[in-house]
């Protein structure tokens, strides 16, 4: 789940592109970063992977952000996870179980679920790979590596859309030997999202069982 928040936060906010240094790579990114930081709103479904020698796990998702806001919903797996900006509720189908903890702000690492929004003050580099065309579509190819070594990351791949400055995909190469992969399959900006959407509530979940950590 938090490598998966974490591609979540490069496709949907590119907000972890600080420290480029390839003037061309840092065009671009410039470019989405402005672009995804004016939008009020982002309503996004996508396919979430994960892969290694063993096995891959493919799993279809959907996500809503406002602001520090977010919902993210994986039902294959009955998941769905929800944040306002200071409260984080994890709740599983399985178990009829809501986990409910506070998010901290000031979390240094970089996978961790709380620190979505701020990840843009970590340290990536940056470099240009390639222009391609992708299902049809014309796309740059971009590759980001950590400045820390202490990330759980040791690449990440994405792909921008030439013609709208939007991240469609992402590739993440973990250190544990797993490699994730998002892909934006829908994309709508600026509708109007009740900020109820972004709080639990329990008496949509008849008898859940509440872990509270704060």
């Amino acid at each position: 789940m938090k490598k998966l928040l974490f591609l979540l936060a490069i496709v949907l906010i590119a907000n972890v592109l600080k420290a480029q240094t390839d003037a061309k790579a840092k065009q671009i990114l410039d470019q989405t970063s402005q672009k995804t930081r004016s939008l009020k709103t982002i309503s996004a479904e996508f396919t979430f992977s994960m892969q290694n020698a063993q096995l891959k796990e493919t799993n279809n998702g959907s996500i809503k952000l406002k602001g520090n806001k977010y919902v993210v919903e994986i039902p294959g797996v009955g998941l769905k996870v929800f944040a306002d900006g200071k409260t984080s509720w994890n709740y599983m189908k399985t178990g009829n179980q809501v986990t409910i903890a506070t998010i901290d702000e000031t979390s240094s690492d970089l996978m961790d679920p709380s620190s979505v929004f701020t990840i843009y003050e970590k340290g990536f580099k940056s470099k240009f790979i390639a222009e391609k065309t992708v299902e049809g579509k014309p796309v740059y190819q971009i590759e980001l590596y950590p400045d820390k070594s202490e990330f759980e990351v040791s690449k990440i791949t994405i792909e921008i859309n030439k013609s709208t400055s939007m991240i469609q995909s992402a590739l993440l190469d973990g250190t544990d030997g797993n490699t994730y992969t998002i892909k934006v399959n829908k994309f709508e900006s600026n509708k109007e999202i009740p900020d109820a959407e972004f709080v639990f509530d329990a008496k949509k979940f008849p008898g859940v069982e509440v872990i509270d950590l704060r």
